[in-house]
Protein backbone atom coordinates (compact mmCIF):
# COMPACT_ATOMS: atom_id res chain seq x y z
CA UNK A 1 0.00 0.00 0.00
CA UNK A 2 1.25 3.49 -0.86
CA UNK A 3 1.62 5.31 2.45
CA UNK A 4 1.00 8.64 0.70
CA UNK A 5 -2.30 7.58 -0.90
CA UNK A 6 -4.70 9.21 1.54
CA UNK A 7 -7.90 10.78 0.25
CA UNK A 8 -7.53 13.86 2.44
CA UNK A 9 -5.02 16.50 1.39
CA UNK A 10 -4.32 18.44 4.59
CA UNK A 11 -3.11 22.01 4.90
CA UNK A 12 0.71 21.82 5.07
CA UNK A 13 0.83 24.30 7.97
CA UNK A 14 -0.53 24.98 11.46
CA UNK A 15 -2.42 28.11 12.48
CA UNK A 16 -0.22 30.39 14.58
CA UNK A 17 -2.42 33.45 15.09
CA UNK A 18 -6.02 34.27 14.22
CA UNK A 19 -8.20 37.32 13.59
CA UNK A 20 -11.90 37.54 14.42
CA UNK A 21 -14.75 37.49 11.92
CA UNK A 22 -17.77 39.71 12.49
CA UNK A 23 -21.06 37.84 12.25
CA UNK A 24 -23.95 39.70 10.58
CA UNK A 25 -27.60 39.04 9.82
CA UNK A 26 -29.19 38.92 6.39
CA UNK A 27 -31.07 42.14 7.12
CA UNK A 28 -27.86 43.90 8.10
CA UNK A 29 -26.18 42.73 4.91
CA UNK A 30 -29.07 43.93 2.75
CA UNK A 31 -28.72 47.38 4.33
CA UNK A 32 -24.94 47.33 3.84
CA UNK A 33 -25.29 46.38 0.17
CA UNK A 34 -27.84 49.13 -0.42
CA UNK A 35 -25.63 51.73 1.27
CA UNK A 36 -22.71 50.63 -0.91
CA UNK A 37 -24.83 51.13 -4.07
CA UNK A 38 -24.58 47.36 -4.61
CA UNK A 39 -20.86 47.58 -5.36
CA UNK A 40 -19.08 44.96 -3.26
CA UNK A 41 -15.76 46.82 -3.58
CA UNK A 42 -17.34 49.61 -1.53
CA UNK A 43 -18.28 47.41 1.46
CA UNK A 44 -16.11 47.64 4.58
CA UNK A 45 -14.21 44.39 5.05
CA UNK A 46 -15.38 44.21 8.66
CA UNK A 47 -18.89 43.66 7.27
CA UNK A 48 -17.79 40.67 5.18
CA UNK A 49 -17.81 37.17 6.64
CA UNK A 50 -15.91 35.19 3.98
CA UNK A 51 -13.95 37.47 1.66
CA UNK A 52 -13.39 35.89 -1.76
CA UNK A 53 -13.25 39.19 -3.64
CA UNK A 54 -9.62 38.59 -4.61
CA UNK A 55 -6.58 36.49 -3.81
CA UNK A 56 -4.37 39.56 -4.29
CA UNK A 57 -2.52 40.52 -1.11
CA UNK A 58 -5.12 38.79 1.07
CA UNK A 59 -3.22 35.61 1.95
CA UNK A 60 -1.62 34.74 5.25
CA UNK A 61 2.12 35.30 5.41
CA UNK A 62 4.18 32.53 6.96
CA UNK A 63 6.25 32.53 10.12
CA UNK A 64 9.38 32.80 7.98
CA UNK A 65 7.97 35.73 6.01
CA UNK A 66 7.22 37.61 9.22
CA UNK A 67 10.71 36.80 10.44
CA UNK A 68 12.16 38.06 7.15
CA UNK A 69 10.46 41.42 7.76
CA UNK A 70 12.81 41.95 10.69
CA UNK A 71 15.73 41.85 8.25
CA UNK A 72 14.34 44.74 6.23
CA UNK A 73 16.88 47.49 5.60
CA UNK A 74 15.23 50.82 4.83
CA UNK A 75 18.19 52.54 3.18
CA UNK A 76 17.03 54.75 0.32
CA UNK A 77 19.64 53.48 -2.13
CA UNK A 78 21.48 50.17 -2.29
CA UNK A 79 19.58 48.42 0.49
CA UNK A 80 20.74 44.81 1.01
CA UNK A 81 17.06 43.87 1.08
CA UNK A 82 16.86 44.72 -2.62
CA UNK A 83 19.61 42.27 -3.46
CA UNK A 84 17.93 39.51 -1.43
CA UNK A 85 14.75 40.21 -3.40
CA UNK A 86 16.54 40.45 -6.76
CA UNK A 87 18.36 37.15 -6.24
CA UNK A 88 15.12 35.39 -5.22
CA UNK A 89 13.46 36.58 -8.44
CA UNK A 90 16.45 35.59 -10.56
CA UNK A 91 16.53 32.11 -9.02
CA UNK A 92 13.35 31.41 -11.01
CA UNK A 93 13.30 34.20 -13.62
CA UNK A 94 16.92 34.86 -14.65
CA UNK A 95 16.31 38.21 -16.34
CA UNK A 96 19.08 40.79 -16.27
CA UNK A 97 17.07 43.71 -14.88
CA UNK A 98 14.73 43.28 -11.88
CA UNK A 99 12.78 46.46 -11.14
CA UNK A 100 10.63 46.48 -7.98
CA UNK A 101 7.25 48.21 -7.96
CA UNK A 102 4.60 48.71 -5.31
CA UNK A 103 2.29 46.25 -7.09
CA UNK A 104 1.67 44.61 -10.45
CA UNK A 105 -0.34 47.39 -12.08
CA UNK A 106 2.56 49.77 -11.49
CA UNK A 107 4.79 47.43 -13.51
CA UNK A 108 2.16 47.45 -16.26
CA UNK A 109 1.87 51.23 -16.13
CA UNK A 110 5.62 51.70 -16.49
CA UNK A 111 6.03 49.15 -19.29
CA UNK A 112 3.16 50.39 -21.44
CA UNK A 113 3.99 54.04 -20.85
CA UNK A 114 7.26 53.22 -22.60
CA UNK A 115 6.20 50.80 -25.37
CA UNK A 116 2.50 51.63 -25.84
CA UNK A 117 0.80 54.57 -27.50
CA UNK A 118 -1.79 55.35 -30.20
CA UNK A 119 -1.80 52.85 -33.04
CA UNK A 120 -0.02 50.16 -31.04
CA UNK A 121 -1.56 46.75 -30.33
CA UNK A 122 -0.76 44.24 -27.58
CA UNK A 123 -2.02 40.68 -28.10
CA UNK A 124 -2.42 38.27 -25.18
CA UNK A 125 -4.25 35.08 -24.39
CA UNK A 126 -6.54 37.24 -22.23
CA UNK A 127 -5.66 40.57 -20.63
CA UNK A 128 -6.86 41.14 -17.08
CA UNK A 129 -8.61 44.37 -16.13
CA UNK A 130 -5.69 46.54 -15.03
CA UNK A 131 -3.48 45.28 -17.85
CA UNK A 132 -6.11 46.15 -20.41
CA UNK A 133 -6.72 49.52 -18.78
CA UNK A 134 -3.02 50.42 -18.72
CA UNK A 135 -2.67 49.47 -22.40
CA UNK A 136 -5.77 51.42 -23.43
CA UNK A 137 -4.77 54.41 -21.30
CA UNK A 138 -1.83 54.97 -23.66
CA UNK A 139 -4.12 54.81 -26.70
CA UNK A 140 -3.00 51.29 -27.65
CA UNK A 141 -5.32 48.36 -28.34
CA UNK A 142 -5.50 45.25 -26.16
CA UNK A 143 -6.39 42.10 -28.13
CA UNK A 144 -7.39 38.73 -26.65
CA UNK A 145 -6.41 35.60 -28.59
CA UNK A 146 -7.33 32.76 -26.24
CA UNK A 147 -8.17 29.40 -27.84
CA UNK A 148 -11.82 28.69 -28.61
CA UNK A 149 -12.16 26.26 -25.69
CA UNK A 150 -11.11 29.08 -23.38
CA UNK A 151 -14.30 30.97 -24.24
CA UNK A 152 -16.57 28.01 -23.41
CA UNK A 153 -17.17 27.61 -19.66
CA UNK A 154 -18.11 23.94 -20.02
CA UNK A 155 -15.36 22.82 -22.41
CA UNK A 156 -13.01 20.30 -20.82
CA UNK A 157 -9.47 21.13 -21.89
CA UNK A 158 -6.39 20.85 -19.66
CA UNK A 159 -4.94 24.18 -20.83
CA UNK A 160 -7.82 26.54 -21.59
CA UNK A 161 -5.49 29.49 -21.06
CA UNK A 162 -3.54 28.71 -24.24
CA UNK A 163 -3.18 31.31 -26.96
CA UNK A 164 -4.53 30.65 -30.45
CA UNK A 165 -1.23 30.57 -32.32
CA UNK A 166 -2.86 30.77 -35.77
CA UNK A 167 -4.60 34.01 -34.82
CA UNK A 168 -1.35 35.35 -33.35
CA UNK A 169 0.52 34.55 -36.56
CA UNK A 170 -2.20 36.25 -38.59
CA UNK A 171 -2.11 39.37 -36.42
CA UNK A 172 1.66 39.64 -36.60
CA UNK A 173 1.57 39.12 -40.35
CA UNK A 174 -1.13 41.75 -40.92
CA UNK A 175 -0.14 44.33 -38.29
CA UNK A 176 3.37 43.43 -37.24
CA UNK A 177 4.64 47.01 -37.23
CA UNK A 178 1.90 47.97 -34.75
CA UNK A 179 2.58 45.21 -32.21
CA UNK A 180 4.33 46.61 -29.15
CA UNK A 181 4.92 43.18 -27.61
CA UNK A 182 3.16 39.86 -27.15
CA UNK A 183 1.89 38.98 -23.66
CA UNK A 184 0.92 35.71 -21.97
CA UNK A 185 -1.05 35.69 -18.73
CA UNK A 186 -0.25 32.68 -16.51
CA UNK A 187 -2.59 31.50 -15.24
CA UNK A 188 -5.29 33.15 -17.36
CA UNK A 189 -7.30 35.00 -14.69
CA UNK A 190 -10.05 36.51 -16.84
CA UNK A 191 -10.50 33.15 -18.52
CA UNK A 192 -11.18 31.34 -15.26
CA UNK A 193 -7.72 30.91 -13.77
CA UNK A 194 -6.89 28.46 -16.55
CA UNK A 195 -3.28 27.40 -17.16
CA UNK A 196 -1.07 27.73 -20.22
CA UNK A 197 0.89 24.68 -21.37
CA UNK A 198 4.64 24.80 -21.76
CA UNK A 199 4.25 23.64 -25.36
CA UNK A 200 1.91 26.54 -26.14
CA UNK A 201 4.20 29.02 -24.42
CA UNK A 202 7.11 27.77 -26.50
CA UNK A 203 5.07 28.01 -29.69
CA UNK A 204 4.01 31.58 -28.91
CA UNK A 205 7.63 32.45 -28.12
CA UNK A 206 8.81 31.08 -31.46
CA UNK A 207 6.17 33.04 -33.38
CA UNK A 208 6.80 36.29 -31.51
CA UNK A 209 10.56 36.09 -31.91
CA UNK A 210 10.29 35.14 -35.59
CA UNK A 211 8.50 38.48 -36.05
CA UNK A 212 11.05 40.34 -33.91
CA UNK A 213 8.66 40.93 -31.00
CA UNK A 214 9.27 40.67 -27.27
CA UNK A 215 7.26 38.13 -25.31
CA UNK A 216 6.31 39.39 -21.86
CA UNK A 217 4.78 37.18 -19.17
CA UNK A 218 2.04 38.49 -16.92
CA UNK A 219 3.22 35.93 -14.40
CA UNK A 220 1.14 36.58 -11.27
CA UNK A 221 0.28 32.92 -10.71
CA UNK A 222 3.34 31.26 -12.20
CA UNK A 223 3.61 28.64 -9.44
CA UNK A 224 0.05 27.43 -9.93
CA UNK A 225 0.56 27.38 -13.71
CA UNK A 226 3.75 25.32 -13.34
CA UNK A 227 1.94 22.85 -11.07
CA UNK A 228 -0.76 22.33 -13.71
CA UNK A 229 1.98 21.75 -16.31
CA UNK A 230 3.50 19.12 -14.01
CA UNK A 231 0.16 17.42 -13.42
CA UNK A 232 -1.42 17.67 -16.89
CA UNK A 233 1.16 18.07 -19.65
CA UNK A 234 2.70 15.12 -21.40
CA UNK A 235 6.37 14.72 -20.57
CA UNK A 236 6.27 17.02 -17.53
CA UNK A 237 5.11 14.60 -14.83
CA UNK A 238 7.39 14.29 -11.83
CA UNK A 239 9.48 17.36 -12.62
CA UNK A 240 10.37 19.92 -9.96
CA UNK A 241 8.15 23.00 -10.16
CA UNK A 242 11.08 25.47 -9.96
CA UNK A 243 12.59 23.85 -13.06
CA UNK A 244 9.28 24.17 -14.93
CA UNK A 245 9.10 27.86 -13.92
CA UNK A 246 12.59 28.39 -15.32
CA UNK A 247 11.51 26.78 -18.59
CA UNK A 248 8.53 29.14 -18.70
CA UNK A 249 10.82 32.11 -18.05
CA UNK A 250 13.21 31.00 -20.79
CA UNK A 251 10.44 31.43 -23.38
CA UNK A 252 10.02 35.13 -22.62
CA UNK A 253 12.03 38.34 -22.64
CA UNK A 254 10.61 39.75 -19.44
CA UNK A 255 7.67 39.83 -17.08
CA UNK A 256 5.25 41.96 -15.14
CA UNK A 257 4.40 40.62 -11.72
CA UNK A 258 2.11 41.19 -8.78
CA UNK A 259 3.86 39.76 -5.73
CA UNK A 260 0.46 39.87 -3.98
CA UNK A 261 -0.52 36.62 -5.73
CA UNK A 262 1.71 33.55 -5.80
CA UNK A 263 4.61 35.01 -3.75
CA UNK A 264 2.11 35.71 -0.95
CA UNK A 265 3.11 39.27 -0.21
CA UNK A 266 0.62 41.74 1.19
CA UNK A 267 1.99 44.32 -1.25
CA UNK A 268 4.58 44.50 -4.01
CA UNK A 269 5.44 43.55 -7.56
CA UNK A 270 8.15 43.84 -10.15
CA UNK A 271 9.03 44.36 -13.78
CA UNK A 272 11.88 42.21 -15.11
CA UNK A 273 13.53 42.60 -18.51
CA UNK A 274 16.56 41.46 -20.49
CA UNK A 275 16.68 44.39 -22.93
CA UNK A 276 19.14 46.99 -21.59
CA UNK A 277 17.69 49.98 -23.42
CA UNK A 278 14.09 49.19 -22.52
CA UNK A 279 15.07 48.57 -18.91
CA UNK A 280 16.79 51.96 -18.75
CA UNK A 281 13.68 53.73 -20.03
CA UNK A 282 11.52 51.83 -17.55
CA UNK A 283 13.86 52.69 -14.66
CA UNK A 284 13.58 56.36 -15.56
CA UNK A 285 9.80 56.05 -15.40
CA UNK A 286 10.12 54.13 -12.13
CA UNK A 287 12.08 56.96 -10.52
CA UNK A 288 9.45 59.42 -11.69
CA UNK A 289 6.44 57.44 -10.44
CA UNK A 290 7.52 54.85 -7.86
CA UNK A 291 10.90 55.45 -6.27
CA UNK A 292 14.59 54.65 -6.50
CA UNK A 293 15.43 51.46 -8.46
CA UNK A 294 16.46 49.50 -5.35
CA UNK A 295 13.15 49.96 -3.56
CA UNK A 296 10.60 50.96 -6.20
CA UNK A 297 7.78 52.01 -3.91
CA UNK A 298 8.36 49.25 -1.35
CA UNK A 299 9.87 49.17 2.11
CA UNK A 300 12.90 46.96 2.59
CA UNK A 301 10.85 44.72 4.86
CA UNK A 302 8.38 44.10 2.02
CA UNK A 303 11.22 43.10 -0.29
CA UNK A 304 12.44 40.58 2.29
CA UNK A 305 8.97 39.09 2.81
CA UNK A 306 8.44 38.73 -0.94
CA UNK A 307 11.80 37.02 -1.36
CA UNK A 308 10.80 34.40 1.19
CA UNK A 309 7.36 34.03 -0.39
CA UNK A 310 8.90 33.34 -3.80
CA UNK A 311 10.61 30.30 -2.33
CA UNK A 312 7.48 29.11 -0.53
CA UNK A 313 5.09 29.37 -3.48
CA UNK A 314 6.87 26.70 -5.53
CA UNK A 315 6.85 24.14 -2.70
CA UNK A 316 5.14 20.96 -3.88
CA UNK A 317 3.24 20.28 -0.66
CA UNK A 318 1.86 23.81 -0.68
CA UNK A 319 0.85 23.68 -4.36
CA UNK A 320 -0.81 20.28 -3.97
CA UNK A 321 -2.91 21.66 -1.10
CA UNK A 322 -3.62 24.92 -2.92
CA UNK A 323 -4.91 23.38 -6.13
CA UNK A 324 -6.76 20.54 -4.43
CA UNK A 325 -8.60 22.83 -1.99
CA UNK A 326 -9.81 24.95 -4.92
CA UNK A 327 -10.98 21.82 -6.74
CA UNK A 328 -12.84 20.76 -3.57
CA UNK A 329 -15.06 23.83 -3.81
CA UNK A 330 -15.58 23.40 -7.57
CA UNK A 331 -16.53 19.74 -7.22
CA UNK A 332 -19.01 20.46 -4.45
CA UNK A 333 -20.73 23.18 -6.48
CA UNK A 334 -20.85 20.93 -9.53
CA UNK A 335 -22.47 18.20 -7.41
CA UNK A 336 -25.15 20.72 -6.39
CA UNK A 337 -25.80 21.65 -10.00
CA UNK A 338 -24.29 25.14 -9.69
CA UNK A 339 -22.79 25.81 -13.15
CA UNK A 340 -19.08 26.55 -12.90
CA UNK A 341 -16.28 27.02 -15.37
CA UNK A 342 -14.51 23.69 -15.93
CA UNK A 343 -11.99 22.44 -15.11
CA UNK A 344 -11.22 24.24 -11.84
CA UNK A 345 -8.42 26.78 -11.94
CA UNK A 346 -5.73 27.18 -9.33
CA UNK A 347 -6.70 30.28 -7.39
CA UNK A 348 -10.47 30.55 -7.81
CA UNK A 349 -13.75 28.95 -8.73
CA UNK A 350 -15.79 30.80 -11.38
CA UNK A 351 -19.56 30.45 -11.31
CA UNK A 352 -21.18 30.77 -14.74
CA UNK A 353 -23.73 33.50 -14.03
CA UNK A 354 -25.05 33.44 -17.60
CA UNK A 355 -26.02 29.77 -17.21
CA UNK A 356 -27.30 30.20 -13.66
CA UNK A 357 -29.38 33.32 -14.41
CA UNK A 358 -30.43 32.92 -18.06
CA UNK A 359 -33.40 35.25 -17.53
CA UNK A 360 -31.12 38.25 -16.85
CA UNK A 361 -29.67 39.85 -20.03
CA UNK A 362 -25.93 40.41 -20.12
CA UNK A 363 -26.28 44.19 -20.04
CA UNK A 364 -28.39 43.88 -16.89
CA UNK A 365 -25.31 42.24 -15.38
CA UNK A 366 -26.19 38.72 -14.19
CA UNK A 367 -22.76 38.40 -12.58
CA UNK A 368 -23.39 41.46 -10.45
CA UNK A 369 -26.83 40.11 -9.47
CA UNK A 370 -25.29 36.82 -8.40
CA UNK A 371 -22.42 38.46 -6.51
CA UNK A 372 -24.80 40.72 -4.56
CA UNK A 373 -27.03 37.73 -3.75
CA UNK A 374 -24.07 35.77 -2.36
CA UNK A 375 -23.23 38.68 -0.08
CA UNK A 376 -26.77 39.40 1.07
CA UNK A 377 -27.51 35.72 1.68
CA UNK A 378 -24.37 34.66 3.52
CA UNK A 379 -21.85 37.49 3.76
CA UNK A 380 -19.64 35.98 1.04
CA UNK A 381 -17.93 38.66 -1.04
CA UNK A 382 -17.01 37.68 -4.60
CA UNK A 383 -16.07 39.49 -7.81
CA UNK A 384 -18.02 39.93 -11.05
CA UNK A 385 -15.93 39.16 -14.11
CA UNK A 386 -18.31 39.84 -16.95
CA UNK A 387 -20.04 42.75 -18.61
CA UNK A 388 -19.51 45.14 -15.69
CA UNK A 389 -15.75 44.59 -15.87
CA UNK A 390 -15.35 44.13 -19.62
CA UNK A 391 -18.56 45.30 -21.30
CA UNK A 392 -17.63 48.91 -21.94
CA UNK A 393 -15.14 49.75 -24.69
CA UNK A 394 -12.73 52.70 -25.00
CA UNK A 395 -15.10 54.44 -27.43
CA UNK A 396 -17.89 54.32 -24.82
CA UNK A 397 -19.98 51.61 -26.49
CA UNK A 398 -21.34 48.61 -24.59
CA UNK A 399 -21.49 44.95 -25.57
CA UNK A 400 -21.78 41.71 -23.60
CA UNK A 401 -18.57 40.19 -22.31
CA UNK A 402 -17.49 36.82 -23.70
CA UNK A 403 -18.46 35.16 -20.42
CA UNK A 404 -20.52 36.27 -17.41
CA UNK A 405 -18.61 34.92 -14.43
CA UNK A 406 -18.51 35.39 -10.68
CA UNK A 407 -15.09 34.65 -9.24
CA UNK A 408 -14.70 33.08 -5.82
CA UNK A 409 -10.99 33.84 -5.32
CA UNK A 410 -9.50 31.90 -2.44
CA UNK A 411 -6.86 33.77 -0.40
CA UNK A 412 -3.76 31.69 0.24
CA UNK A 413 -3.49 29.89 3.61
CA UNK A 414 -6.37 31.93 5.02
CA UNK A 415 -9.58 29.88 5.28
CA UNK A 416 -10.18 26.37 6.58
CA UNK A 417 -12.33 23.64 5.07
CA UNK A 418 -15.25 24.59 7.32
CA UNK A 419 -15.17 28.10 5.85
CA UNK A 420 -15.33 26.62 2.36
CA UNK A 421 -18.14 24.27 3.40
CA UNK A 422 -20.05 27.34 4.54
CA UNK A 423 -19.46 28.99 1.15
CA UNK A 424 -20.89 25.87 -0.50
CA UNK A 425 -24.04 26.16 1.62
CA UNK A 426 -24.44 29.83 0.72
CA UNK A 427 -24.10 29.02 -3.00
CA UNK A 428 -26.68 26.26 -2.64
CA UNK A 429 -29.17 28.63 -1.04
CA UNK A 430 -28.58 31.32 -3.68
CA UNK A 431 -29.07 28.72 -6.42
CA UNK A 432 -32.51 27.98 -4.97
CA UNK A 433 -33.33 31.71 -5.21
CA UNK A 434 -31.90 32.09 -8.73
CA UNK A 435 -35.21 32.36 -10.65
CA UNK A 436 -36.25 35.29 -8.45
CA UNK A 437 -33.07 37.34 -8.84
CA UNK A 438 -33.25 40.45 -10.99
CA UNK A 439 -30.63 42.47 -12.86
CA UNK A 440 -28.96 45.80 -12.17
CA UNK A 441 -28.33 49.05 -14.00
CA UNK A 442 -25.36 51.37 -13.56
CA UNK A 443 -26.36 54.82 -12.32
CA UNK A 444 -22.88 56.31 -11.97
CA UNK A 445 -19.49 55.20 -13.29
CA UNK A 446 -15.94 56.47 -13.85
CA UNK A 447 -14.35 56.60 -17.31
CA UNK A 448 -12.10 53.56 -16.67
CA UNK A 449 -12.09 50.44 -14.48
CA UNK A 450 -15.70 51.11 -13.58
CA UNK A 451 -16.20 47.91 -11.60
CA UNK A 452 -14.20 49.32 -8.69
CA UNK A 453 -16.37 52.36 -8.00
CA UNK A 454 -19.56 52.26 -10.11
CA UNK A 455 -22.92 52.71 -8.40
CA UNK A 456 -25.77 50.32 -9.21
CA UNK A 457 -29.47 50.08 -8.61
CA UNK A 458 -31.56 46.94 -8.70
CA UNK A 459 -34.05 46.53 -11.53
CA UNK A 460 -37.34 45.69 -9.83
Amino acid sequence: MNEDAFRTVIEPFRIHSVEPLQMTTAQQRREVARAAAYNLFQIHSSEVLIDLLTDSGTGAMSRDQWAAIQHGDESYAGSPSYFVFRDAVRALFPYEHVIPTHQGRAAEKILFSVIGGPGKVVPSNTHFDTTRANIEWTGAEAVDLVIEEGRDPQALHPFKGNMDTARLEALLTDRGEDVACVMMTVTNNSGGGQPVSLANLRAVSEIAHAHGKLLILDACRFGENAWFIREREEGQSGRDVPDIVRDMAACADGMTMSAKKDPMGNIGGWLALDDDGLAQECRSMLILTEGFPTYGGLAGRDLEAIAQGIAECVDHDYLRYRVRSTAYLAEALDHLGVPCLKPAGGHAVYIDARAMLPHIPSLEFPGQALAVALYETGGVRSCEIGSVMFGRHPDGTESPAAMELVRLAIPRRTYTQSHIDYVIEVCERVAEQAPDLTGYRIVDEPPALRHFTAAFERIE
